[in-house]
């Protein structure tokens, strides 16, 4: 659920053309909005301020979004140009923002994206609270959109708690429907259902019409989700007829979608087709790639119940084209997925495996151990937030009672003055008070160490095994698919040398992945103890090369230039882990036939050990927050290898705790060169 703000021009042309202003308002009371397009562009020949031309030209676009998608971008385009120009953050905002909801509309998701951050730049620099809830809940609908629901919930929260703190009542209620949106997404329906039914019961009170069918719509999907078909086709229907009155053409088609794939879930295939078919000609209307991808797929779904599997699987592959253009992410998990059903229906199994093989990539990489983590902590963040700010409520109620107090105390003084001895009645009261008062404090304290300890070991257990959850299951699926696989003897002989390569390759990830979380586990309890003594640094990277030699597949030379008389003094187990784990870094992101030196020089009375690459280098941004134990950062090598993130803190942690220090430098695309120091052997 996007919002778009283009109220009209009153405000910023009133003081130059007040005869024209008062004709452009009269517009809004206009119902046919022909009669308004030919009159904004003949306003738009006549010589008139850039501003007033910048708003003219945004109502055209969004005039234009759902009848002509290319006019309609033209316009936004020659907004932005002028806006730019006019380098006034205001008519920026009402630029970018336009063009944000017309690349939306036409499902380019990426580019809405970067519009949607350039308002946001803007809006921050006017210090407009309302309209920055507006951007985080458009970029968190970017986000949705695109799949990255991690993200999307972020941004989403970030507006509610934006929106609340400016007591905005509208943006309040979608930034509340779009968290619970992103609850469906998870599979949480009862959380989902909370946050949907609140937003509409908002709608309802503040008589926000159009948010009632997007409530409708997504209470009714959840039911869908849940299996009940016929509660779910009720809803839908109610949501089309509101969605029509209200002319919001964008959530129509939508919902004419979600009505088809209940009509082919209930095999009622004649009554699907012509929901598809209505639904995909409002998307060609707009050009909306992406809402068409999604409608070949249903069509593909229904052609494959109905055992038509040839036309199916041109529907679904045809789908699968636009959804790799559109880098549509949930979309091509769904083909995938469909493509593997299709070809296991048709016998061939070979061609099934491969798909499925494609899906559970994807859905891992979608859906990855840091992506839930991250969700984890944002959720933890935000119910923390809501606590937060109830506290603080009940703390200026607090204030607010002890100032009371302390009016009646100050008029018991006055009273007190007359009688002796109420006031050393009332003096020992207060000191009795106040000693009641410390005690509790003190008790507050207590109790408030205790809960954030508590907190500590609980997210140490929650992040450990929200990990663990993840990519455990990713070895165990792949052997359930080759063992399902191997008993209907779908695998020859001779290919199952490579799936063996390929399992190997995973319980390799999962038995590093596993060390570490346990190593990391200690250090959070404090379990973790060190035992320094002499260690041959030449011999440890020798050892480590050749470990990672033979288990990595990439065609990397790595070279060990460390002197053979490098002797440290430290603890021999975490400093082994240190540079294995940098190692693996520099392996990881260094493409094939590239270098790794592993080197190390004295300086004074420590050693100075380096493992440089000449790899993809890291952003400054990226390295100014590798080592943050506070929020774990990873993404993929160059041959989409995995990673959790807890590496680098590892290292950072292990290198302290042995009296060193550990620093990286990089330039992106050139390479990468991490540094630490331990020290000398006496």
């Amino acid at each position: 659920m996007r919002i778009l703000e283009n109220n009209f021009y009153i405000k910023y042309v009133k003081k130059f053309f007040c005869a024209f202003v008062l004709l452009a308002f009269s517009f809004s009371t206009l119902a046919q909005d022909q009669k308004r397009i030919s009159v904004i562009q003949d306003s738009l020949k006549l010589t008139l301020a850039d501003t007033i031309d910048i708003r003219l030209l945004t109502e055209l676009s969004t005039l234009h979004t759902f009848s002509n998608g290319k006019l309609s971008a033209r316009y936004s385009e020659e907004a932005i140009k002028l806006a730019e120009k006019v380098d006034d953050p205001k008519f920026k905002v009402l630029a970018y923002q336009t063009a944000a909801h017309n690349f939306t509309s036409s499902g380019n998701y990426s580019s809405a994206l970067r519009y949607d951050n350039l308002a946001l730049e803007n809006d921050i620099a006017l210090r407009d609270s309302s309209s920055i809830a507006m951007d985080y809940n458009n970029i968190g609908d970017d986000y949705y959109d695109l799949g990255e629901y991690d993200d999307a919930f972020f941004y989403f929260t970030q507006s509610l708690r934006v929106a609340k703190e400016a007591d905005d009542t509208l943006r309040t209620l979608v930034a509340m429907h779009n968290v619970g949106r992103v609850f469906k997404e998870l599979g949480q329906y009862d959380q989902a259902l909370s946050h949907l039914k609140k937003s509409m019961k908002m709608s309802e009170q503040f008589n926000d019409k159009e948010g009632i069918p997007y409530s409708l719509n997504e209470i009714a999907d959840v039911l869908f989700r849940r299996q009940k078909y016929d509660s779910a086709l009720m809803m839908f229907m109610d949501a089309l007829t509101l969605s029509r009155k209200e002319k919001i053409f964008l959530l129509e088609s939508v919902i004419l979608t979600k009505i088809a794939g209940v009509h082919v879930v209930k095999n009622d295939f004649s009554k699907a087709k012509a929901y598809y078919d209505s639904a995909y000609a409002i998307h060609q209307k707009s050009e909306n790639k992406l809402g068409m991808a999604e409608i070949e797929l249903g069509r593909g779904d229904a052609l494959m119940r109905e055992k038509n599997f040839d036309d199916a699987l041109q529907k679904v592959e045809a789908s699968l084209a636009l959804a790799k253009s559109l880098n549509a992410r949930v979309l091509e998990i769904k083909c995938y997925n469909q493509l593997s059903a299709l070809w296991e229906l048709k016998g061939d199994h070979s061609r099934a495996l491969s798909y499925y093989k494609q899906f559970k990539l994807l859905e891992d990489t979608l859906f990855s151990q840091d992506m839930q983590g991250k969700l984890l902590r944002d959720q933890v963040r935000f119910e923390t937030e809501a606590r937060d700010t109830q506290s603080a409520r009940e703390q200026a109620r607090l204030v607010d009672a002890l100032k009371k107090q302390q009016f009646v105390r100050n008029i018991l003084v006055v009273v007190m003055a007359l009688s002796g001895i109420l006031l050393i009645t009332v003096y020992r009261s207060g000191q009795r008070r106040r000693k009641i008062n410390m005690l509790l404090l003190q008790h507050q304290d207590e109790m408030e160490k205790r809960s954030e300890e508590l907190e500590r070991l609980n997210q140490v257990k929650d992040k450990f095994f929200s990990i663990i959850s993840h990519d455990l299951r990713s070895p165990i699926n792949a052997l359930a698919g080759l063992l399902d696989l191997l008993d209907k003897g779908a695998v020859k002989p001779e290919e199952m040398h490579l799936h063996t390569q390929e399992l190997k390759v995973r319980f390799n990830h999962t038995r590093t992945l596993l060390n570490n979380l346990l190593d990391w586990t200690l250090l959070q309890m404090d379990k973790l103890n060190l035992q320094a003594a002499k260690i041959n640094i030449h011999r440890i990277v020798e050892e480590n090369i050749q470990l990672l030699i033979a288990v990595q597949a990439k065609n990397i030379k790595v070279l060990n230039n460390v002197p053979a008389n490098a002797i440290g003094f430290a603890d021999s187990n975490t400093i082994n882990l240190v540079i294995r784990n940098l190692m693996t870094n520099a392996i990881k992101f260094t493409n094939d036939g590239g270098v790794v030196k592993i080197d190390a020089e004295e300086r004074g009375h420590e050693w100075l050990i380096s493992v440089k690459d000449n790899g993809v280098g890291i952003k400054p941004e990226v390295l100014n927050i590798l080592f943050d134990k506070t929020a774990p950062y990873t993404t993929r090598g160059t041959a989409n290898e995995k990673g959790t993130g807890l590496g680098l803190i590892l290292c950072k942690e292990f290198v302290e705790k042995n009296g060193g220090k550990i620093w990286a430098e990089s330039a992106e695309g050139t390479g990468s060169t991490f540094w630490f120091t331990l020290p000398k052997a006496n």
